[in-house]
């Protein structure tokens, strides 16, 4: 057992009662009839969010896209990405996530016993376990950084 698992495993402890949110996979559509059908992304599973990371009862994954669902609509868009991100919010809502509730997309699994910081978050630098909370940060111990999140999770600031 590495540092991280335990670090994960009294992390689950705490939050056994806070809020979990949606992990779910982009399916393409498939052909039916020689029509294509519209992707749909289908929930898979719940996870805490905790920045950087989805603590599953099982697996820690590294985010990826975090989406909200809702109806779609023709509409007109200044940007490739948001015609991009309100193709995926459809995508959602017709995967059967409810209106206006998120999911992840894109997220990947993180194995704990290999934590080399090049394709993760988490790394073990000197013995210890970290994590890069951002591409351009710094490395900030896992444990201290799950306690914050953790904390902000059970007690979100008021109006948050």
């Amino acid at each position: 057992m590495t540092d991280a698992t335990a670090v994960f495993d009294a992390a689950r402890a705490r939050l056994a009662d806070a809020p979990r949110e949606r992990i779910g996979e982009l399916q393409e559509g498939r052909r039916l009839l020689g029509i294509r059908r519209a992707p749909r992304i289908v929930p898979r599973a719940t996870a805490w969010h905790l920045g950087v990371l989805l603590v599953t009862d099982d697996e820690v994954l590294a985010t990826g896209d975090i989406v909200r669902a809702r109806a779609e609509v023709r509409r007109g868009f200044a940007a490739e990405s948001q015609r991009r991100r309100a193709e995926l919010a459809a995508a959602a809502a017709r995967g059967g996530v409810p209106e206006g509730d998120t999911v992840h997309i894109g997220w990947h699994p993180i194995d704990l016993a290999r934590l080399d910081g090049a394709s993760s978050p988490l790394a073990v630098r000197g013995g210890e376990a970290l994590v890069r909370w951002s591409a351009a940060g710094g490395w900030m111990p896992l444990a201290r950084y799950l306690d914050e999140r953790v904390e902000l999770l059970r007690h979100p600031p008021e109006r948050a």
